[in-house]
C-alpha cells in the first residue's frame, strides 16, 4: 500500500501547536533548560510498509515507526477500514472500531475452532472464579445471554416458516398442480 502525502495546512488544528508564544508548556521547558529540544530533532526513518497500515486521516502521511499488529482482515478489518475514514473525534471512529475488537473475537474463536482447537470459554472468561465470589452475578449474565440467543433463535426461525408457507402458495397457484388434501380458498379460483 502506498503512503498518501496530504498538505498539512489543509488538515483542521494542524500546527496549532507550532506558535512558541502560544504553547502552555512553555514555563515547563525553561525549568527544564530544554527550551527547543522539541522542537529541533530529526526525523527517523520510515519503518517499510510491507502490509495495510491504517492511520488518522488527520495525519498527513504514515508514522515513521508503527506497531506491527497483522493487518486487518475480514468482516472486522472492514470495520476498522469504515473507521478510519472519520475523524477522531467522531463517533463514526471509535463505535465502528469498538464493535471491531467484539467481531474479531469471534473471529479468532471460529479461526481456533476451524483449525481444530476448542477455546474452553467458561475458563478463559474467568467464569470459575465469578462462580466463587459472585454466583448471582454469573447467573444473571447467563440468563441474560440465554435470553438474546433464545430470542434471536426464535426470530430467525418463525421468521423463515412464514417465507415458506407464502411461497408454498404462490408455486401451487402458479403450477395448477395441487397436493393431496389442498382446497383453495375463494381467493384463489
Amino acid at each position: 500500500m502506498e503512503p498518501t502525502v496530504k498538505n498539512p495546512s489543509n488538515l483542521p488544528g494542524w500546527g496549532i501547536d507550532a506558535d512558541p508564544e502560544n504553547d502552555p508548556t512553555y514555563p515547563m521547558r525553561i525549568r527544564a533548560n530544554e527550551d527547543t529540544k522539541s522542537y529541533d530533532w530529526d526525523r527517523p526513518p520510515q519503518q517499510p510498509i510491507d502490509k495495510e497500515v491504517l492511520h488518522s486521516i488527520e495525519r498527513p502521511n504514515i508514522s515513521a515507526v508503527f506497531g506491527m499488529s497483522p493487518a486487518p482482515s475480514g468482516l472486522s478489518g472492514m470495520l476498522r477500514r469504515l473507521a478510519f475514514k472519520y475523524s477522531e473525534n467522531h463517533y463514526g471512529h471509535w463505535l465502528p472500531l469498538l464493535l471491531a475488537d467484539r467481531v474479531n473475537v469471534v473471529e479468532g474463536v471460529l479461526d481456533d475452532i476451524a483449525h481444530g482447537h476448542f477455546p474452553n470459554i467458561f475458563a478463559e472468561k474467568g467464569y470459575k472464579a465469578e462462580w466463587k465470589h459472585s454466583p448471582q452475578t454469573l447467573v444473571l449474565k447467563l440468563a441474560a445471554f440465554g435470553l438474546v440467543v433464545g430470542g434471536a433463535v426464535a426470530l430467525i426461525a418463525t421468521s423463515g416458516s412464514d417465507k415458506k408457507r407464502k411461497v408454498k402458495r404462490a408455486n401451487v397457484r402458479e403450477n395448477g398442480n395441487t397436493p393431496r388434501g389442498y382446497r383453495p380458498s375463494s381467493r384463489y379460483s
